[in-house]
């Protein structure tokens, strides 16, 4: 095992599994926590639904999530960008 990994055992819709990561286990635990969430949340609306499938749902809404997060994440550093140039040009019309 690589040296600042942990193993962190968890269960996900009722299976265990070994989560081995360089992150804090209070991180691993939060994670495992929503991703069980979800996947709860998904067999409640699809019973239907197998786990491969439910799992699959479970990434794309993840994944869905991510990139909502990267284009806010974009967003507010073309804010700050133009703030910190607007600050720029400010202070040269003061001196």
């Amino acid at each position: 095992m690589t040296q600042g990994k942990i193993r962190y055992k968890v269960t996900i819709a009722g299976k265990k599994y070994t989560i081995i990561g360089a992150r804090p286990e209070a991180h691993l635990k939060m994670v495992a926590e929503i991703v069980d969430k979800q996947m709860g949340q998904i067999e409640n609306l699809s019973k239907d639904l197998d786990p491969e499938r439910r799992a699959v749902l479970t990434a794309v809404n993840a994944v869905s999530d991510q990139v909502d997060m990267q284009i806010k994440l974009e967003e507010l550093q073309n804010k700050l960008n133009e703030m910190e140039l607007k600050l720029k040009d400010d202070q040269k019309l003061i001196n």
